[in-house]
């Protein structure tokens, strides 16, 4: 039962949060709201009306549009062509032509109004994540709806197009529309929520205000006091097992995204890279696991040169891979969870042996790894595509975390988890460290990586400006993002 007796009141011009874990029925909730599922039980009542929505065509006609947190959107088609899909005007006699102009001048109003700069001539494809999402919202306005879902909106975006979100969902909030912002980013729920309800398990457990604290409102989540800062001990780094020497990556646009890279990584320690997404962290990592060629430089790891090896043949020297993508690298959507959990090992005993596998070995395995990283799914054999974004996150740590390691290279690994998870998942990266392997640590949440690494080393376009330590004041790592030295 995904949604247990949900009780929801949004009021006109409100912002309003709902948070909860992975898996607890936020997303559910939602697309009941939006008629992709419909309810087996209660009432949904717009305006005082009682409404049934078979299809999201009718939420739509109720004044309810949904962003959704994995776009909904054609990447080859321009900008204006995304809006005007499903709700086609025409012109020209009873055959009828798609009205593009007419489409393109009710785009440019709408994201004028709302101050929502958008190229409606744009393909979508080509434009950064925080336009795309820019994209969606003009698309539900253009539909004059008046409450407006926003699913995850934060989980892919940069520190600056969070604000510009933020911005742009209290101006909508200015002019009268009311918005039910799905998160469990706690600073930016009490940074713009007018209200905030939380459910756990798939029941409504409190509705409270911003007043409340983030240990108040993690407690509630979860159901128990949360740690929201990384308990660790001070660093004992050893000998160096990662080494990256003059690396030179490019990018499929033939742009040089890594130029001329140094660093190293001891056994010990969490060595955390800060930047702004797309500063080359992304070719970085592909680099170091083999996916990528460089043009120039090594990669070293335990002393072993594996510039240029198989990505296989690196996991099997000793290396863990979170990828931060989790649905593009990380699993394979319509396999099991106990299938996804063995794909770095199903080829060597217990699991298989050269053209056979062991499926009672591989669910046993998957059995205690569910259990030891409480994964949420309704079994082993559940198809990984049915579990929430964070307990699909939980798989892949899980499979990575789950054999003996000398490098643990973790790319984004806490996008798109709740505080629960967020605390479990810095609980083991740091067990790693403590038990002996070097950490790279990638993510754009400069929090994280303060909290986390031992070594913070800024990335900007293409460069690593410094390496410093995590009590350096965050107002200067924030300069450094921006390619500034702080000294100027």
């Amino acid at each position: 039962m995904a949604n247990d007796k949900i009780d929801l009141t949004v009021e006109p011009g409100e912002i309003h949060a709902l948070l909860g874990e992975n898996g607890a029925g936020k997303s559910t909730l939602m697309n009941v709201l939006y008629g992709l599922l419909q309810p087996d039980d209660g009432e949904i009542v717009v305006d005082g009306t009682v409404m049934s929505f078979k299809s999201p065509r009718d939420a739509i006609a109720a004044g309810i549009g949904m962003v959704h947190q994995h776009f909904m959107l054609v990447p080859v088609f321009t900008v204006a062509e995304n809006v005007m899909l499903g709700h086609e005007q025409t012109s020209g006699g009873p055959v009828g032509f798609l009205d593009r102009r007419r489409a393109r001048r009710e785009l440019i109003e709408v994201s004028r109004r709302y101050g929502l700069d958008v190229d409606p001539d744009a393909i979508v494809e080509d434009l950064p994540v925080g336009v795309q999402q820019r994209v969606e919202i003009v698309k539900a306005l253009t539909r004059q709806v008046d409450l407006l879902i926003l699913d995850e909106p934060t989980a892919a975006l940069t520190p600056q197009e969070i604000d510009e979100l933020l911005a742009v969902m209290r101006t909508l909030e200015e002019s009268g529309k009311s918005i039910v912002f799905i998160t469990h980013k706690l600073k930016e729920v009490k940074a713009i929520a007018d209200r905030i309800t939380v459910i756990r398990r798939g029941r409504t457990v409190e509705t409270t205000t911003p007043d409340a604290s983030e240990e108040q409102l993690a407690a509630l989540m979860v159901g128990r006091s949360v740690i929201l800062k990384v308990d660790k001990d001070r660093a004992r780094p050893g000998d160096t097992v990662l080494e990256v020497t003059g690396l030179t990556v490019y990018d499929e646009r033939g742009h040089r995204a890594v130029d001329g890279v140094d660093f190293e990584v001891r056994a010990g320690e969490v060595l955390g890279v800060a930047g702004v997404q797309g500063n080359g962290q992304t070719e970085l990592v592909e680099a170091i696991m083999g996916l990528r060629p460089p043009r120039t430089g090594t990669v070293r790891v335990a002393g072993r040169d594996v510039t240029g090896a198989r990505t296989k043949d690196i996991l099997h020297s000793g290396v863990g891979y979170i990828p931060e993508d989790r649905s593009v690298d990380g699993l394979v959507r319509d396999f099991t969870v106990a299938e996804n959990l063995v794909l770095d090992v199903y080829d060597r005993p217990p699991y298989g042996s050269g053209l056979r596998l062991n499926p009672d070995a591989i669910t046993a395995g998957a059995t205690e790894t569910i259990q030891r990283f409480d994964v949420r799914t309704r079994s082993a054999e559940a198809p990984v595509s049915t579990l929430s974004g964070g307990n699909q996150q939980k798989v892949i740590v899980a499979r990575e975390m789950s054999r003996p390691l000398k490098l643990l290279v973790a790319a984004q690994p806490t996008r798109g988890v709740d505080v629960g998870s967020i605390e479990f998942i810095h609980a083991q990266v740091i067990a790693e460290r403590d038990s002996g392997a070097g950490v790279l640590l990638v993510s754009s949440e400069l929090d994280e990586v303060m909290s986390v690494a031992d070594r913070v080393a800024v990335m900007y376009r293409g460069k690593i400006l410094a390496i410093v330590s995590p009590d350096t004041p965050r107002e200067d790592i924030g300069l450094l993002m921006a390619g500034v030295s702080p000294d100027e």
